[in-house]
C-alpha cells in the first residue's frame, strides 16, 4: 500500500470518525499518527491481484477468508492498518463490517514510499500480534519475497528469489516465484524509480 507523506496526529476516536466517514480515501492509524493511503503502480497492483488469486484457489474449500486492502485490520486499540492482503480463519471476522481483528496471514507488497515502514514499524507490529502466523513481504522492484513464519521457538525468516517455490506453511499454500512475477520488467522499473528520486 502506498502512503502519502503528509502525516497527521489525532486521537483514536477522531481517527475512526475520519476513516469511517471518508468516501474517497483510507487512513491508517499508527499509535497516534494518521497516514492517508493512495494507489500503487501497475506492478504493485498486479502482484496483489495475482497473490489474491493464489490465496482464493488454495482456500476455496476451507473456512478461511481472503481480504484485500479495502478491509482494515485492528492490531490493537491504537494501531489500525490496511494491508494489501490479509487472511482470517476466525468466524467472528466474517461478519458484515469494515474491520477484522484476528488475521492469521498478512501480505504487504512493497513500494518505494512504504518499504521502510512495511519492513520496520509494521513488521514489529505484525510479529507481536497474537493471531498472525505468517507475514509475507513482496518486493515490487525486484524478484524477491520474504516470509516470516511463527514457530514454537519464535519467528523464522525464509527468503525466495527467481526459480524458487514459496511455501506458506500455516495454510499449506505454495506458488512459484517466477509465475507471480511473469512478464514484469523489473530492471526498467528500478531504473525509472531511481530517475524519479534524482529529480
Amino acid at each position: 500500500m502506498m502512503a502519502l507523506p503528509e502525516y497527521l496526529f489525532m486521537s483514536v476516536d477522531d481517527y475512526l470518525a475520519l476513516d469511517n466517514n471518508s468516501q474517497d480515501a483510507r487512513y491508517e492509524y499508527l499509535d497516534g499518527e494518521v497516514r492517508m493511503l493512495a494507489g500503487g503502480s501497475t506492478y504493485h497492483s498486479a502482484l496483489i491481484s495475482r497473490l489474491g488469486a493464489v490465496l482464493e484457489r488454495a482456500l476455496e474449500h476451507s473456512s478461511c477468508w481472503t481480504y484485500n486492502s479495502d478491509i482494515r485490520v485492528e492490531l490493537s486499540e491504537s494501531y489500525y492498518v490496511y494491508p494489501d492482503l490479509s487472511v482470517s480463519c476466525d468466524e467472528s471476522d466474517q461478519k458484515l463490517g469494515n474491520s477484522i481483528l484476528h488475521p492469521c496471514m498478512i501480505i504487504e507488497v512493497l513500494s518505494p514510499s512504504t518499504e521502510a515502514i512495511d519492513t520496520g514499524e509494521k513488521l514489529r507490529a505484525y510479529l507481536t500480534h497474537p493471531t498472525i502466523q505468517e507475514y509475507i513481504i513482496v518486493d515490487s522492484l525486484s524478484t524477491w519475497i520474504e516470509v516470516y513464519h511463527r514457530e514454537e521457538d519464535g519467528w523464522k525468516l525464509r527468503t525466495y528469489g527467481p526459480g524458487n517455490t514459496v511455501r506458506l506453511e500455516h495454510l499449506d499454500i505454495q506458488f512459484k516465484v517466477d509465475t507471480l512475477y511473469r512478464g514484469m520488467d523489473l530492471q526498467a522499473t528500478r531504473r525509472q524509480t531511481k530517475r524519479k528520486k534524482l529529480k
